[in-house]
């Protein structure tokens, strides 16, 4: 079985062909350039580079957020676009699950984060059981970065810090939390495409049309707008 995997979902854009349990072809570059530009490229680039055509691929999988509006959808679209076109199953992986599975060998917590501004971030908690299955403990969420330091200090083990963004909010974190917050290397920072595959392939299905990216959050525009019609109606 043949599965694509993409994730635009950051400014990290990802592409991995992997078959069973072989990563064919990996392309990822961490680049402030538009998505919509270069995903097709860069699919196109690896399908051939791989010999492998569109009809031969058996899965889709997707970061489905949360992240960048415009980068989420760029990537589910596109993958959306792929599932139908080729009748195969189309999956979606949260976004920062991925960069959860850079820390396999950790003998702790993981916190995956996303900077969203404000002292806010995306995250979630994820443990791994005996370095193999990602188990969620704390659900993705969007949150104050001190408030979900003082959360963790209640676990009372050692907290891993992963991802592009851990260094704007590295001196909250461990004013909170001490020794207790670690913080990975540079090189684990970029969500693999390869793992979003093999993450894919341990999950169901969703019908093509039913799917939906997942923000968190509404777009600023949205809750403006949301706000307006609130203050309208009373």
């Amino acid at each position: 079985m043949k599965t694509l995997a993409i994730d635009t979902s950051n400014f990290v854009m990802g592409v991995a062909l992997v078959e069973e349990n072989k990563v064919i072809g990996e392309v990822i570059t961490n680049l402030k350039k538009n998505h919509s530009i270069r995903l097709m490229k860069a699919i196109e680039s690896l399908l051939a580079d791989c010999d492998t055509l569109p009809k031969e691929l058996d899965k889709i999988v997707v970061a489905e957020g949360p992240g960048s509006y415009t980068g989420v959808r760029i990537g589910v679209t596109v993958a959306k676009t792929l599932a139908w076109t080729l009748n195969i199953p189309l999956v979606g992986v949260s976004s920062l699950e991925i960069v959860a599975a850079n820390g396999r060998y950790f003998n702790g917590l993981i916190s995956p984060l996303f900077d969203a501004r404000r002292q806010q971030i995306f995250t979630g908690l994820y443990r791994f059981d005996n370095g193999q299955k990602l188990r969620n403990e704390e659900k993705d969420q969007l949150v104050i970065n001190e408030q979900w330091a003082g959360k963790l200090k209640e676990y009372n083990e050692s907290i891993l810090f992963i991802g592009n963004d851990i260094e704007a909010h590295k001196e909250i974190l461990t004013s909170v939390l001490g020794e207790q917050a670690l913080f990975a290397s540079v090189s684990q920072y970029n969500p693999r495409p390869s793992e979003l595959a093999f993450l894919g392939m341990q999950k169901e299905a969703t019908p093509v049309h039913a799917f939906v990216p997942n923000y968190i959050r509404l777009a600023e525009a949205e809750a403006n707008w949301l706000k307006a019609q609130e203050a309208k109606n009373e």
